[in-house]
């Protein structure tokens, strides 16, 4: 059965019942990938996963129940098992569905078809040749993979929702290993797009590159330095700390911003975007998991305070509306909150002229640690790091085995450069520009 003959059965089922409140959320998807390792295909998987996620309100309680199984007995069967669990709850708290009849940005679906297998399995071999010949210092270990994935969800309700979504996307991976006969080191490189529209060169090239750059690196001297973030490495600070934006965790005391809308909490020069349509969004969506519209926005504009992520639930606590970042981690699980694509915006500065403003410095391009060394909090980190010192306004020789420690919330006020090379590593929802923060401590030789 597809999914418009579940649902209206669920709807036959709701007036049979006298449940006059209610949503249907289904989401679906399929993902194919494949591996080469040593010359050869080493790994296949192919997946298809779904269901459907039911819920009602009664009595002024909301009931959930979902199932994988698009039958006419299940569709029965959810409406009567969230009509149960919200008979038993006793928390009381208000619960919301999404009105219908709301404007939403219209969303074009990639143009591209989705490769075939036989196409991922051509394109990872072709492409892991290319990275053999990339160099000399490339050794066996390497990997690349092919990856192809499609995702739709559909939201009804009985407020007039009706909603539908269906995006896909594919890419390559590239995992060089390389040595210089003393030691090994590694580095990957993620590229989205049409297989043959990406160029497996200069893909391969790079991942060669920055494996090469962690070649004989010595341990940074302890200290308090300029520090140069590259746009990888500020991506992950982002990734990391992006729950402080959550109004759910400021509202439960886990969140420093909770009440500071208005004021200054940044440099004047950073301005941090969540955008549900970038170009390079794994992903995108112009509704969430409520089914309200989402829409591009600034949590922080020149270094002012605009706005924490909301859903329906949490805007009603703090009075105001929802910034249309409901969540949800599969079909079955409870709305949550999230960025959608989530990135610091481009300066006008080259990452050379960031070098020459940090004078002597440490350029960091990978962190390490990230969940035990960083307290999301209050906001302290103590991270494992890597990169290049920082002389004379040029990264020179490269080093490892230190730790940079600071306070997130500080790296924000501290920021005194932004770069205009932002970027949106791999599939990642988070990105930035390479950024410059004055004094971070290093904790090295």
């Amino acid at each position: 059965m597809d999914f418009n003959g579940f649902k209206q059965i669920v709807i036959e089922k709701c007036a049979a019942l006298g449940i006059e409140e209610y949503e249907l959320y289904y989401q679906s998807g399929a993902s194919t990938s494949v591996s080469a390792f040593q010359h050869e295909i080493n790994q296949f998987t192919g997946t298809t996963e779904g269901g459907v996620c039911f819920r009602c309100i009664a009595g002024g309680k909301m009931g959930y129940a979902s199932t994988e199984a698009l039958t006419a007995q299940q569709a029965e069967l959810i409406v009567e098992k969230a009509a149960d669990n919200a008979s038993v709850l006793e928390a009381e708290e208000q619960v919301f569905l999404c009105q219908g009849g709301q404007e939403y940005v219209p969303l074009e679906e990639r143009a591209y078809e989705m490769p075939t297998t036989e196409e991922l399995v051509s394109t990872v071999l072709a492409t892991q040749e290319k990275l053999y010949a990339a160099d000399s210092a490339v050794i066996d270990g390497c990997q690349t993979q092919g990856v192809a994935e499609s995702s739709e969800i559909a939201i009804y309700n009985s407020k007039g929702l009706d909603l539908h979504s269906k995006t896909n996307l594919s890419g390559l991976v590239v995992v060089a290993v390389v040595s210089d006969g003393q030691e090994m080191a590694n580095d990957f490189q993620i590229k989205l797009g049409k297989l043959d529209a990406i160029d497996a060169d200069k893909l391969t090239a790079e991942a060669v590159k920055c494996a090469k750059g962690k070649l004989g690196g010595e341990v940074a001297p302890t200290g308090q330095y300029p520090v140069v973030f590259s746009p990888e490495a500020m991506s992950d600070l982002l990734d990391t700390y992006a729950g402080i934006f959550s109004s759910r965790a400021a509202q439960k005391g886990l969140s420093k911003l909770a009440g500071k809308e208005g004021e200054m909490i940044a440099s004047s020069i950073v301005t941090l975007v969540d955008d549900p349509f970038h170009p390079q969004a794994p992903m995108p969506r112009n509704f969430d998991a409520e089914g309200s519209p989402a829409y591009k926005k600034n949590l922080i504009e020149n270094g002012v305070f605009q706005t924490l992520l909301y859903n329906l639930k949490t805007a009603a606590v703090d009075g105001r509306k929802t910034t249309g970042n409901a969540y949800k981690s599969d079909y079955a699980s409870a709305v949550g909150i999230s960025p959608f694509t989530m990135y610091l915006a481009a300066g006008d500065m080259t990452e050379e002229q960031l070098l020459i403003k940090a004078g002597n410095g440490v350029y960091i391009n990978s962190l390490g640690g990230l969940h035990a060394g960083a307290n999301t909090v209050s906001g302290d980190f103590s991270l494992q790091s890597a990169g290049f010192m920082i002389e004379d306004g040029r990264k020179t020789r490269a080093v490892k085995s230190f730790t940079v420690a600071g306070n997130f919330y500080e790296v924000l006020k501290n920021i005194t450069a932004v770069a205009s090379n932002l970027e949106l590593p791999g599939m990642a929802r988070f990105g930035s520009p390479s950024v410059l923060v004055e004094g971070l401590s290093i904790a090295g030789k």
